[in-house]
């Protein structure tokens, strides 16, 4: 899906899309703005690709995404970080839904909200990557959340993940 099409808005067809059928969409556009980046996220969109991304990761985008997980392209991440870590986008006060996870659950989220994968966030908690992966579906089966795209938003607009803190582990 793109963001501006012919006879269309890209991110209002993706709210549709993904609120009438049980879908995945994968944005692929030249703007990588952080307006249109949280928009396509929260309209249910489980990947931001540029159009300069190579055919083949493209491809693989599509594997990824198909297969339940979420995929950003390397300069949205940078843009959404960048964005975070300067203090442009607004803070908002913690979700409730919070709350509902345990504390093994809220580790694996920050985990997620720094961009670690599942193998990743074994290593870091000392846990197999299947205990990992279980602790990722029930957080958003819990948080009510499409994908770990959404949780990485909801990460940082809860205020559990704070500026900085990606950018320091990477």
């Amino acid at each position: 899906m793109d963001i501006r099409m012919p006879h269309g808005d890209g991110i209002s067809a993706t709210a549709q899309i993904t609120a009438e059928l049980p879908t995945r969409v994968i944005m692929l556009t030249t703007f990588e703005l952080e307006e249109y980046i949280l928009d396509s996220i929260r309209a249910g969109a489980s990947g931001f690709l540029v159009k300069d991304t190579e055919p083949a990761q493209l491809i693989e985008a599509v594997r990824i995404v198909a297969a339940g997980d979420s995929l950003l392209s390397p300069s949205v991440t940078r843009t959404l970080l960048s964005q975070v870590a300067t203090g442009i986008q607004k803070k908002l006060p913690a979700d409730p839904r919070l709350a509902e996870l345990t504390a093994r659950e809220r580790e694996v989220l920050v985990q997620i909200g720094t961009g670690k994968t599942n193998a990743e966030i074994a290593a870091e908690l000392f846990i197999t990557p299947l205990t990992a992966k279980t602790h990722v579906s029930r957080i958003i089966g819990k948080l009510g959340v499409r994908d770990r795209t959404s949780l990485v938003v909801l990460a940082y607009e809860s205020g559990l993940i704070t500026p900085g803190e990606a950018l320091g582990n990477a």
